[in-house]
């Protein structure tokens, strides 16, 4: 049987308030993980250029303090879904690099056992249900997980990830309705990097700012700067309580920004060098949170420099397990096809 257990009903902007003074040890995780995540992206750009990676690849440089930040706000049992930028999820869920990183390049050792490649690798055991390659569908089976919350009362919550680009799918609103109709415990997190493959946001939607898609629907929902670790997570913190007391959906619009096309084979040149070389200068997740590491929380350069080492190590050993891992066996192409009742 499930655990019950009794959460207290609480105002998201009470909770905004609320938010503690996060310690130099909690930052400097945070600075670790998404370390870990650029590293590791930089690293399967490569892999991809010696034709290690095959199919579609989709970077996540730029994005790190969404899913750290959001994922730092949760609880073990929470469930997590998302689209086909994905690898930074995982690592973000605990996953291991060796895993991802074998499954990225179809080896016997990834996630999915090599046959999911970039876009779909799912781990059950850290509650990440995938990353899924058609536009928008993380929205209605992140609302299904959420529902399985809900039947089984267990307390925990579904973070649904999706982009600007999904935002005007059908089968978003069909679910925003759904959702807030059974007040489900979901939040909604969209990653607004302002172009939905090659098209920016303004060209695409009507309205810009996201996080009112939801106010036909009374869902509650807010704008955060998403290249900021601390705000996301203190949103995240807000978001999560405010649905895991039973208050029904939340959306937070995530905005944020990515440096690499849309995927491994887009020349991203519907934007400018300077407009990206300002955003990395400007409003880099990692080097503002290394900033302020150093001079508001005096935590050593030395200090910083061996978690980079480290981030480094852990890559490096992510690839070459890789590399060595065997190809699965052709028998595996009938394996996982339907689920055994």
């Amino acid at each position: 049987m499930p655990v019950k257990r009794k959460v207290e009903a609480v105002p998201l902007a009470a909770n905004a308030v609320a938010a503690p003074r996060l310690s130099p040890d909690r930052l400097t995780r945070f600075y670790a993980d998404m370390l870990l995540i650029r590293r590791f992206e930089e690293r399967a750009g490569q892999m991809y250029g010696m034709g290690l990676i095959g199919g579609f690849c989709h970077l996540y440089i730029g994005q790190e303090a969404v899913v750290v930040g959001m994922q730092a706000a949760l609880e073990a049992g929470d469930t997590v879904i998302t689209s086909y930028r994905d690898h930074g999820h995982m690592l973000a869920c605990g996953m291991d690099p060796k895993g991802v990183m074998a499954e990225l390049t179809g080896r016997r050792g990834g996630y999915s056992h090599g046959k999911g490649g970039s876009m779909h690798m799912f781990s059950r055991e850290k509650n990440f249900f995938g990353g899924h390659g058609i536009v928008g569908a993380p929205v209605p089976l992140g609302t299904g997980l959420a529902l399985a919350h809900r039947y089984r009362d267990d307390g925990y919550i579904s973070v649904t990830y999706f982009g600007d680009g999904a935002a005007n799918q059908g089968q978003v609103y069909e679910s925003f309705n759904m959702a807030s109709l059974w007040k489900l415990p979901v939040v909604y997190v969209i990653e607004n990097n302002r172009y939905g493959m090659g098209t920016s946001v303004d060209r695409a939607s009507a309205r810009t700012d996201l996080f009112h898609r939801g106010v036909p629907y009374g869902i509650t929902g807010e704008q955060v700067d998403g290249m900021d670790v601390v705000a996301v997570h203190e949103a995240g913190l807000a978001a999560a309580a405010h649905t895991r007391s039973g208050q029904g959906p939340v959306i937070l619009e995530m905005l944020t920004y990515r440096y690499r096309g849309h995927s491994m084979s887009d020349p991203a040149k519907y934007r400018t060098k300077e407009e990206v070389d300002r955003m990395r200068t400007e409003h880099d997740p990692i080097s503002h949170l290394r900033q302020r590491l150093l001079d508001e929380y005096r935590v050593a350069d030395s200090e910083l420099k061996a978690i980079e080492k480290a981030a480094r190590d852990r890559v490096v050993e992510a690839a070459q397990f890789a590399q060595e891992c065997p190809e699965p066996d052709p028998s595996e192409l009938w394996t996982d096809v339907y689920a055994e009742a």
